[in-house]
């Protein structure tokens, strides 16, 4: 039986955690100087900021120099292949794995370097806080205690909520504060099959009507579709990085019916539940 590897900085870790962070100290000639190489991703995301020196990332035939204060983001499957630039005598960069809530996905929509890389970087004057929020979560999510793992993934909410404000507050007004209820309420009852607007509206204070409007006027789309995109999104994170059978997968979704499950899963995605699923597996590996 082979050993497990305990260290995550070291090639062979599982990563079979909704959350772990930390940070790489990379120097030239030392222990960790080594390229990351894994051409097929990971199941989950990954968040690199780095503090000191430089690295660089490669996809294909692409280079990308990342410099203290740039943040990058690496979905599931996207090619991972980064290190120390070999000009620098350093680079230190914090990181963060995890598995994302469901209603997180509008938020981890970034601006692309290449492929499926996004990148962010903060203004200048506020570089220091997203420093202080990965460490946060590092100490977090190092922590031991019942509930270490879930104060670290709030922790790291509060980052994406955090670059979301300082992007809309440039780009767009502020989302209303009664929409945005109303989306975190809905994705945290994605498994009612009896959904009903009025009950939402209800929890916001507002009239169905009003909410609606809201909605659409906010977020450009009707309550309904949205409902349908975050439990899509649901499920296939549930087919991605669990082995729940496809049925309970559908009804942790709000899906009774398993065969109408199939049915809006395949229209959406273009692949049953059981076709995406051996897809990720044959794409991702273990």
């Amino acid at each position: 039986m082979a050993e497990i590897q305990n260290d995550p900085l070291l090639p062979g870790y599982s990563f079979n955690a909704h959350l772990v962070a930390g940070l790489t100290p990379i120097e030239a000639d030392g222990p960790l100087d080594f390229f990351i190489d894994r051409p097929l991703g990971m199941k989950g995301y990954i968040l690199n900021l780095t503090i000191r020196g430089e690295g660089i990332i490669n996809n294909q035939d692409q280079s990308f120099i990342c410099k203290p204060g740039d943040i990058l983001l690496f979905p599931p499957g996207e090619i991972h292949h980064y290190g120390r630039v070999p000009q620098s005598k350093e680079w230190y960069h914090q990181w963060v794995y995890f598995r994302p809530r469901a209603y997180w996905q509008e938020w981890l929509n970034w601006d692309l370097i290449f492929a499926q890389t996004g990148f962010y970087r903060p203004e200048e004057q506020r570089i220091d806080d997203f420093f202080h929020f990965f460490q946060q979560i590092i100490d977090a999510g190092q922590a031991k205690g019942r509930y270490a793992e879930l104060l670290a993934i709030n922790l790291l909410e509060q980052l994406l909520l955090r670059r979301m404000e300082m992007l809309n507050a440039t780009l767009h007004p502020p989302m209303d504060s009664r929409v945005r209820d109303a989306c975190h309420y809905i994705s945290e009852h994605l498994a009612d099959s009896d959904f009903d607007i009025g009950r939402v509206a209800q929890h916001v204070c507002l009239s169905a009507s009003r909410l609606s409007h809201l909605f659409r006027q906010q977020l450009g789309v009707s309550i309904l579709s949205w409902r349908e995109d975050q439990r899509i999104s649901q499920a296939k994170l549930l087919l991605s990085t669990t082995r729940m059978p496809i049925a309970s997968v559908g009804r942790n979704v709000g899906f009774e019916d398993q065969l109408y499950f199939s049915r809006v899963f395949k229209k959406s995605t273009g692949a049953s539940p059981s076709e995406f699923r051996a897809g990720n597996e044959s794409s991702c590996g273990a």
